[in-house]
């Protein structure tokens, strides 16, 4: 990947900047907001707590629902980038960890990522109380 392509190598253009919709209501989530947002970035990463009303107001057409369960990204040009998509865009966008974005999105390395992305949401999900369910909306706790 170079600076003259999207996140997933699509060759969709250059990207100005990721709106990363992430669930405020999770403690990895917020530390993982922080994080990126205290890296030097390439593209510039604006935050949006998925589910809220700029969310819906930004991006009518995404499953909002869908936006709390996994991380979303969406790039100025309109792509859409989900879970392990959307965390390798963010990584792209730093400028001390593109490199490893590229080399994490190879097919070798890329089973690898996913794995340790999944890992990740497992402990979100494992951070959840006993009484998750259909009527809160897939948040944290």
């Amino acid at each position: 990947m170079s600076g003259d392509v999207d996140p997933a190598g699509f060759g969709a253009g250059r990207v100005g900047f990721l709106t990363v919709l992430y669930d405020e209501g999770c403690p990895i989530c917020r530390t993982a907001h922080r994080w990126l947002a205290s890296r030097a970035q390439l593209v510039p990463l604006h935050f949006v707590p998925a589910g809220s009303a700029e969310a819906r107001g930004r991006f009518p057409g995404l499953d909002h629902a869908a936006t709390l369960r996994d991380l979303t990204v969406i790039a100025d040009n309109g792509l859409v980038y989900v879970s392990d998509g959307a965390w390798l865009a963010c990584l792209w966008a730093l400028a001390d960890y593109r490199g490893m974005a590229e080399r994490l999105s190879t097919p070798s390395l890329l089973p690898a990522a996913r794995r340790f992305i999944a890992a990740a949401a497992a402990v979100r999900q494992s951070t959840r109380a006993d009484d998750y369910g259909d009527q809160c909306d897939d948040r944290c706790r």
